[in-house]
């Protein structure tokens, strides 16, 4: 996800301070999953759960990153999308609704785990950060599809 990110990061960014200051969001959230998730580089010791807090943390940026999404980068994408013509409206509207079909994981995840009341939910957190990956992922996918859109018909307009 993180070499995705590069790509797009290198792609776009510079074109847009929205996309930019999104883009960056999504590296802090990535980031912190990897720690949360104990992946290298951010690996931690054998056998070990994260803090709740540090998972609580997490969730905070995970709604905040998908918050941002839904009430400030999606509209005006798609508004931007309009200045092309129909067809590229036409297709970054059909993006928005793919992509909120991987809201739901994420607001699931920040549910559970921001309203545990004790560290034993911490026990299926391998398996539920695994199932937020593949949402985060396929979600990221849709994401750069709409900048895409948008980066294309910026260029050609250019």
């Amino acid at each position: 996800m993180l070499t995705k990110l590069e790509k797009a990061e290198q792609k776009w960014g510079g074109s847009n301070k929205l996309v930019d200051q999104w883009l960056h969001h999504r590296r802090t959230l990535l980031i912190q999953y990897f720690k949360i998730a104990g992946l290298a580089p951010y690996t931690m010791p054998a056998k070990s759960l994260p803090k709740a807090d540090a998972v609580k943390q997490f969730c905070a940026q995970l709604v905040d990153y998908v918050s941002e999404g839904h009430f400030e980068v999606y509209d005006q994408v798609v508004t931007e999308c309009e200045k092309f013509g129909e067809s590229s409206k036409e297709r970054a509207q059909t993006l928005l609704p793919q992509i909120s079909e991987t809201t739901d994981a994420a607001l699931d995840f920040n549910d559970k785990y921001t309203e545990a009341d004790n560290d034993d939910v911490l026990m299926d957190l391998d398996a539920d950060l695994s199932k937020l990956a593949q949402a985060m992922e396929t979600r990221f996918a849709f994401e750069d599809e709409l900048l895409e859109q948008l980066h294309e018909h910026h260029s050609k307009a250019s």
